[in-house]
């Protein structure tokens, strides 16, 4: 009896490893999928510059909204395209300067860039800044907010605009924009060429790898996760 009992307190077999079958590639598997992903990768090196920097202009757009903290270079091209179109008004958006107001005197993007086209020789009534509030993060969100905000009390109406940006930032712009602004105002976008690096040879250069993946990531993040961004 004793030695029964001694039996039944043995410990239970642990066992570590243990025999399966498993699905794998096979070598022409391996070969298909090594240029599938070669072909995505091409593709995506190819393709993702345009994607971002997307450009789609409404004709007809009455008003120019230009991001404020866009480089001189920017701005003059975002002048040629209103003397150019059928705009009746620029409005400049952007946030608070994080350096340089005590020398300069502005506090915001958007009064520097509307003061730099009335420099360049912008009738004055046909320029208006309106100031992005100081936001710690979600700063696209918050001047597409503040514009249809400062719309939404003035006098102006529109039907359109189009947005003016720079590079692989206008995507995510005009995604912030439209998603604030329709059904009520149509948008459209320009995207002006960057001079920071070639677009075409993107991966040539330090600065346009980390501006692609910067700008491509966020607006993963914007489209998918929080839009507010």
């Amino acid at each position: 009896m004793q030695r029964k009992n001694r039996q039944c307190q043995k410990f239970p077999k642990i066992k570590l490893i243990k025999h399966q079958e498993m699905w794998t590639l096979t070598a022409q598997g391996w070969a298909i999928a090594i240029a599938l992903i070669a072909y995505l990768t091409f593709f995506i090196f190819t393709h993702i510059h345009s994607f971002l920097a997307v450009t789609s202009p409404i004709e007809s757009a009455e008003v120019l909204v230009v991001e404020g903290w866009l480089p001189d270079y920017a701005i003059e091209k975002a002048l040629t395209e209103f003397k150019n179109g059928s705009y009746h008004q620029i409005i400049t958006t952007g946030g608070t300067l994080g350096k340089g107001s005590y020398l300069t005197g502005y506090n915001n993007f958007a009064d520097v860039s509307a003061d730099t086209f009335i420099k360049l020789g912008l009738e004055a009534e046909k320029v208006i800044a309106v100031p992005t509030p100081f936001v710690v993060k979600d700063r696209s969100y918050a001047s597409a907010a503040e514009f249809y905000r400062w719309l939404s009390t003035s006098n102006l109406k529109i039907e359109s605009i189009n947005l003016f940006s720079l590079d692989v930032h206008a995507r995510r712009s005009w995604f912030l924009f439209r998603k604030i602004l329709t059904p009520h105002i149509k948008v459209g976008v320009i995207a002006a060429t960057t001079q920071d690096y070639n677009p075409s040879k993107w991966w040539a250069s330090s600065e346009g790898v980390r501006t692609i993946l910067d700008e491509g990531i966020a607006y993963l993040y914007a489209r998918f996760l929080n839009w507010k961004a």
